[in-house]
Formats: structure tokens, sequence, C-alpha cells
């Protein structure tokens, strides 16, 4: 299975952080934001990914690059003029070809494996699997209304939901989308919604299923999300690599380990604070630290923090 990533939005609720930085490559909890979809998606097997972008191709393209370091294989379409998600994932067609494959929107953070959505997707052999989560404000979400597990009907934005079932960010779907995408009409919005686009399949017989996903899921596309989601994944605790020496004081919150690697041979009578990251090699001796270190020098008897 293939996946397709969709990061060609402007981030305009994140303005005016994202003026400049393009919000797939915003740090939540000192990663880059499309790191852990990267992540979650090589969890069920999926390392060939094509990333959809628009007008930050070249910043996207150069920060991730052909994605060796994050351990996938990526590559790049560019949507010009975007008309919603359903538009988006047609550019990606001749990078999945008629297999099935998982869309994942870019701005989406999932705190647990998507194995169990994949493997029931794999053996009810359905058109499409969404995975849906229960939320107290469905009217800011596509709703799924069910019956069981089959989908039933799907609203983008309704103003009175039947559903508290919010669309939550990521479809396992197989070729038959592609029937669907030439017959979708604009919405009232003016945009080709992907949440019609399933519709469509369901109206014509196919089988759509809903996975309700039982764990934290953040949508970042605003300030309020991406400060929360910044919160929750740094935590209360620290996590420290193994066979790293740590002498004195670190932080709550602080994360050494995956993403965030502490290299240093002592770190002696310091304080880190959270969200630090520490990546060098080298001694860091009577220091409070708050930013992020890359080069490799020894510290001692500093106070610093990220600009």
């Amino acid at each position: 299975m293939r996946g397709v990533i969709l990061a060609a939005g402007k981030g305009s609720r994140l303005y005016p952080v994202t003026y400049n930085i393009p919000k797939p490559l915003l740090p939540i909890a000192n990663r880059v934001t499309l790191e852990y979809a990267f992540e979650r998606l090589k969890e069920i097997g999926v390392t060939e990914i094509c990333i959809v972008v628009g007008e930050f191709e070249q910043q996207i393209r150069q920060a991730l690059g052909n994605g060796n370091q994050f351990g996938v294989q990526l590559s790049y379409v560019r949507q010009h003029n975007p008309h919603g998600l359903a538009h988006a994932v047609g550019f990606a067609k001749s990078f999945v070809g008629d297999e099935p494959f998982v869309l994942y929107l870019g701005d989406g953070i999932y705190t647990a494996s998507l194995a169990p959505y994949v493997q029931r997707f794999v053996e009810s052999g359905c058109a499409n699997l969404n995975i849906v989560k229960p939320v107290p404000d469905p009217q800011r979400y596509g709703v799924a209304n069910v019956d069981g597990e089959r989908i039933v009907k799907l609203v983008e934005k309704p103003k009175e939901p039947e559903s508290n079932l919010a669309m939550a960010g990521i479809y396992f779907f197989g070729p038959q989308l592609w029937s669907v995408l030439p017959d979708l009409q604009l919405s009232a919005r003016g945009e080709y919604e992907i949440t019609d686009a399933i519709q469509l399949m369901v109206d014509r017989g196919e089988t759509v299923l809903a996975g309700v996903y039982d764990h934290p899921w953040f949508d970042t596309g605003t300030l309020d999300s991406f400060l929360e989601t910044n919160r929750h994944l740094i935590g209360d605790l620290s996590i420290i690599a193994p066979g790293v020496e740590v002498v004195g004081k670190v932080g709550c919150g602080v994360v050494v380990g995956q993403g965030a690697t502490v290299k240093c041979r002592s770190i002696e009578d310091s304080v880190i604070l959270p969200g630090a990251s520490v990546d060098v090699e080298g001694d860091i001796r009577h220091c409070l630290l708050g930013g992020r270190i890359h080069d490799e020098f020894s510290l001692e008897n500093l106070i610093l923090y990220e600009k």
C-alpha cells in the first residue's frame, strides 16, 4: 500500500506564523509536523509516500528531500489553484495507480497505531474505510452517519449534525475512488469535497466503513489546537534515551530520545526545560537549557533560550 499526504494548504488559520513557514514544517514538540505522519504510516508498512504540495513546494522539498532521513521514500506533486481535498487527491492518481492507498491529511496528529484500521480495510474488501472520532463540536467537521460500521450518509460541516462522528483525516481507499471524482460538483463553499466523493461511492452501492478512533487525535490547523497538541506531546514526564549519562535535574516534559536525541557524554548539574532538544556530542555543565542545540561543543555556565 502507498500513502498520499495532502499538504498544499496555505495554513491561513495559523497566520501570521505560516506567512513564511509552511504549516507541514512547523515544529510540534521539536519535530516537524509531517514527521508524525511518516511515523504512523511506517508503522503500517507504508514507506512510499506522495506529498501533494501547493505554493510552498520548494520549501517543503528542500526540508524533506527524498525522505531518507525519515525512513520513507517521498515523491511530490503540485496542486495548482486548489479547489478542495477531492481535487487535491486527484493529482496523486498516477502515483497510486489501481492499488489501494491511504490518504492522510497533513495537519493531523494521531497518538496510536493505525494498524487495526488498515487490517479491517483489507479484510473487509470494502471500497473505503474512514477513521472517525466522536467530538463535542461536529459542526466543524465532515460528519459520518452510520448504521453499525457502515457509513450511510456524510455531511460537510453540518449546521445541525445528526451524529457526533467527525471524519478524522485518514482514509483508506480502493481504486473505486477514481471513478467518482469526475462526477463531483463544486460545493457551496466552492470546493470539491472528499466527503462528497465518499457519498457518491455510498450512493452507488459501494461498501464504505467507519473505524472509530479511541485515542487522542489532534487537528493542528488552528493556533489553539496547535498549542494543545504541543502540550500533549511534551507531556508531564521526562523520557531519557538509554545509555545517556544524566547528572542533575531534567525539567518535566523533556523528551530525550526519538526525535530529540541526546548524544552528550555528560549533563552535569544542569536543568533542561520542557520542550528543549539537545543533539550534540559534548559536555553540558552548570547550564539552564531551553532551546535546541545542534553543533558539537561544550557548554558551561550558560543560560540558553531559543529565540
